[in-house]
């Protein structure tokens, strides 16, 4: 069986890397324009908590994201942080909504939920010079891209697998080449490789900074969506989430609301060393797409293809748990096949 992966973001890599570990006799190949460090995910903070997802189905976030949170987790406990980038970190999320709208089947997968008391949380807008509504406290896990995706891709060719760079413009082109399956994790570009023009860019503008004194992870879940994340060797201070916006260039404006908004929350930061601004665009989609399909090729050849795109800002939150179901339906398409045979 020859497999195509299209894409080498969080999400076609570790698609590459369950299929290979799954079916090892498979010649499996990755083929992308942009390799890490050059992907959208290398630049986000990585950090584990569900957003952006659209109306894509409770259930279906908390079982790939409890899969992933779970795979985070033995790799910490393997002794693997220093090369996965897979860091345990204390996380204080406020809103100013009345409403006490968190999704509380996520809630049941970090560690010590819990919600702010309301001396808490006035001293919190005291400090912050705010107006939150609600807050809350939690334990969850970073996972670097800048580090995770280089260690996934070195055992994935450990295991035999392989890439090429290329941009690949139509699915047809690897259906010709002899491709038995083709599983699409093409993001953002899914827009052009297979016209599904209900994806779009969500814009996300951040801030890196030397800053090692903050260890802890502040998340406002309002339209200002400001966020201070530690990683490894610096914070990542946002953010935007500007949608239908595919500015890849800086914004002065933003780059004041990031450093403005954090430095309330945090003063210590006004001392902090600005190591660089970046922005990248989240392939947003009105839910994620992780479905089979039989496409026809104009040579009437059939393309068995597995769509595993637009997961918005929750790629590296999903991107196992997504894994996953790849190889079950795999297996299923297996068992198809031995059936139509019979």
């Amino acid at each position: 069986m020859r497999v195509a992966i299209v894409g080498a973001g969080v999400i076609g890599v570790t698609s590459a890397l369950a299929v290979k570990n799954a079916f090892p006799s498979y010649d499996v190949k990755i083929f992308a324009d942009a390799f890490s460090p050059d992907t959208t995910g290398d630049g986000s903070a990585g950090l584990w908590s569900p957003y952006l997802l659209g109306d894509t189905p409770i259930d279906n976030i908390t079982r790939w994201a409890s899969c992933t949170h779970q795979w985070f987790e033995q790799l910490w406990k393997a002794g693997l942080s220093s090369k996965t980038g897979v860091s345990l970190i204390p996380v204080t999320r406020v809103t100013s909504d009345c409403e006490d709208d968190i999704n509380k089947q996520w809630t049941k997968l970090v560690y010590g939920f819990q919600k702010i008391t309301d001396e808490k949380l006035q001293r919190l807008n005291e400090e912050h010079k705010s107006n939150y509504k609600q807050a809350w406290h939690f334990i969850t896990y970073t996972a670097e891209p800048f580090l995770l995706l280089p260690w996934l891709m070195e055992r994935f060719i450990a295991l035999g697998g392989k890439v090429e760079k290329r941009n690949i413009k139509t699915l047809h082109e690897l259906a010709e080449e002899g491709y038995d399956l083709i599983i699409n994790c093409s993001g953002l570009g899914a827009r052009e490789l297979v016209a599904d023009k209900t994806v779009t860019s969500i814009r996300g503008q951040v801030y890196r900074v030397k800053a090692p004194w903050a260890m802890h992870c502040f998340l406002v879940d309002d339209d200002s969506c400001n966020y201070i994340i530690p990683n490894v060797n610096n914070v990542v201070l946002g953010g935007t989430h500007q949608e239908d916006d595919f500015d890849c260039s800086v914004r002065e404006e933003d780059s004041k609301s990031i450093y403005d908004g954090c430095c309330r929350m945090m003063p210590s930061l006004k001392a902090c060393k600005i190591i660089r601004a970046w922005v990248g665009l989240r392939p947003g989609r009105p839910r994620v797409r992780l479905e089979c399909e039989t496409l026809s090729s104009p040579t009437g050849k059939e393309i068995k293809v597995i769509h595993n795109y637009g997961h918005g800002g929750s790629g590296v939150t999903l991107c196992w748990g997504c894994a996953t179901d790849v190889v079950e339906m795999i297996r299923n398409l297996k068992v198809q096949e031995l059936n139509s045979k019979l």
